[in-house]
């Protein structure tokens, strides 16, 4: 489809807009917050044009995910955050847009940009007063450096920011880290579990710690999966989750705790491989329907 008669903003078609009339805000349960930042990127280019991509290929979606309907809980597709400016300003809009949207009832559900955006939907999450909050992460890197290239809001130094907020971290599927982080690690009793562990076993579900929070943001970098499936991302690594593992672990936790958001982020399409972007478009969709089945009826 090359033409978009439902429009959250231009170049921006609202969620499988093909399928439904865009609802009010107010009576959506799902909201998606498109969030184009690509101002740290260390190898390929394009995070800023993947939520718009995400979002024009769910027209092709069907609304049956094959388990359930996701969409009956309603879908609202907000306009993209304005990431213009310092990334500290980025994320403080990231964060006013989160917070807003939680005191309207609605459930984000992020569309990046590079991995920076997560620490502005986390302290929009704090800011509406959400508390005992902890993150699962799928993703090839850890993310922990303090800075990189000098820069602290580097998507290299996302799940540092958040782990400096005393918030818990689980994390999954990382093949690609540094000494540096592995000591963050330690210092901050992250848990994990390595791609070296998880995909050679085939693990698909897993146990958090007895003490992780009551509340959870699941943050998924399209790199955590293998680049057979998505090649589509800056920093690919060899090694990554499967499709059905990945949608089984994230599963697993929601059956376990209470989601309160989840994104995916670092997803740069590839000029005439719409496969990518349907892909895309089609794993949050199987994670709305996995939240909607688990946690909402």
């Amino acid at each position: 489809m090359s033409e978009f008669d439902q429009l959250a903003a231009p170049g921006y078609p609202i969620f499988l807009g093909s399928e439904f009339k865009h609802p009010e805000p107010e009576q959506a349960f799902f909201h998606i917050l498109p969030m184009p930042l690509e101002e740290s990127v260390s190898y390929g280019g394009g995070t800023a044009d993947g939520p718009a991509a995400i979002l024009e290929a769910s027209w092709q979606l069907e609304t049956w995910d094959g388990k359930s309907n996701p969409s009956e809980r309603g879908i609202y597709t907000h306009p993209p955050v304005d990431v213009s400016g310092t990334p500290e300003q980025a994320v403080e809009r990231i964060a006013a847009a989160t917070t807003a949207l939680i005191k309207a009832g609605g459930f984000p559900v992020g569309l990046g940009g590079e991995h920076t955006v997560t620490y502005g939907i986390i302290k929009g999450l704090i800011d509406a007063g959400i508390e005992d909050i902890g993150v699962v992460q799928i993703d090839a890197h850890a993310d922990l450096r303090d800075a990189y290239e000098d820069n602290p809001y580097s998507h290299a130094s996302a799940m540092k920011r958040i782990v400096d907020l005393d918030i818990p971290l689980f994390q999954l599927g990382v093949r690609a880290f540094c000494k540096e982080e592995m000591e963050t690690r330690k210092l901050f009793g992250v848990e994990h579990l390595d791609a070296d562990i998880l995909v050679p076993k085939n693990i698909q579900s897993i146990t958090l710690p007895d003490d992780f929070p009551d509340n959870v943001f699941f943050t998924l970098d399209i790199d955590g999966m293998d680049p057979s499936i998505f090649p589509s991302t800056g920093t690919p690594v060899p090694g990554g989750l499967g499709w059905y593992q990945t949608l089984s672990l994230f599963e697993s936790v929601v059956k376990q705790r209470n989601i309160i958001g989840m994104d995916i982020t670092e997803f740069a399409p590839i000029a005439g491989f719409h496969c990518y972007q349907f892909s895309a478009a089609q794993l949050a969709y199987k994670m709305m329907g996995i939240v909607e089945r688990e946690t909402l009826r």
